[in-house]
């Protein structure tokens, strides 16, 4: 309980809209380019993977958003199968329960303090979710996971919590309580999903690439600046994880983790 509240406080003394601001017009500055092969070796980066040239990046916002080649992320074809909206770390992924909470790292989440309203929250009751966390080393774009009509889309919430593992632990409910964007996505077989993506600490930057009311599977749709989290909710036995969903997994787009029941 102190190291939960040790870390809470923490946040609320570093987390504020100056710091924000801050961090924004550094990463966006001509400056912050010289810091680009730095972060590439910190974190590992495949430069070969990215669709141009590193020097040709104006700052590391740009690196940071940057688009990689178009062979870099196979998408797996199979019309039954839904694939990964982002490289990513499979953090928890489950049941949710007959009153609509769901648990990551410990902590409850209702589906109802999450998507807004209690009749948004009910279409889950008995389903699954799968939490996919985007840190600051992986590939920050995201892709639509099926093919699907959008129906509601719509923004909640004013926090800019961390998302990482400690900050789901020790975190106040970050992904029910920070800066969030709400997809419902309408699929072919008469199903209905829920696609939330989740802003991160300081940074509650969630662009879309595609404004239209239509995904198509493996389709670049939107990118976040800096580490970030996607929550996909589905509906009581509408699909069935595959063997590959585990916690910790490091998963990629494109990759298929469930079937379409």
């Amino acid at each position: 309980m102190f190291k939960k509240k040790l870390y809470q406080t923490a946040i609320e003394l570093t987390n504020k809209k100056w710091s924000s601001q801050l961090l924004k017009s550094v990463v966006h500055s001509k400056i912050s380019k010289q810091f680009i092969s730095s972060y590439i070796n910190i974190y590992e980066i495949d430069t070969k993977e990215v669709s141009k040239n590193i020097t040709s990046f104006p700052s590391l916002e740009q690196f940071f958003t940057r688009e990689l080649k178009n062979d870099a992320r196979p998408i797996d074809g199979r019309l039954d199968v839904m694939t990964s909206p982002a490289d990513s770390k499979i953090e928890s992924f489950g049941a949710i329960s007959q009153d609509t909470v769901i648990s990551v790292k410990g902590q409850e989440y209702k589906l109802q303090d999450l998507l807004g309203k209690d009749d948004h929250a009910k279409k889950y009751q008995n389903g699954k979710y799968i939490v996919f966390y985007l840190s600051p080393a992986d590939y920050h774009r995201v892709h639509s996971p099926v093919d699907a009509q959008i129906g509601r889309q719509y923004i909640l919430g004013n926090n800019s919590y961390p998302v990482n593992q400690m900050g789901l632990k020790y975190g106040k409910k970050p992904i029910s309580g920070n800066y969030r964007m709400i997809s419902e996505l309408q699929l072919s077989n008469g199903d209905q999903a829920a696609f939330i993506k989740v802003g991160a600490m300081f940074v509650n930057t969630i662009q879309l690439t595609n404004t239209s009311n239509e995904w198509s599977k493996g389709e670049d749709i939107a990118h976040f600046s800096f580490g970030s989290t996607v929550v996909m909710l589905f509906e009581e036995h509408s699909i069935e994880f595959l063997q590959n969903v585990q916690q910790g997994y490091h998963i990629q787009v494109g990759e298929a983790f469930c079937n379409m029941l």
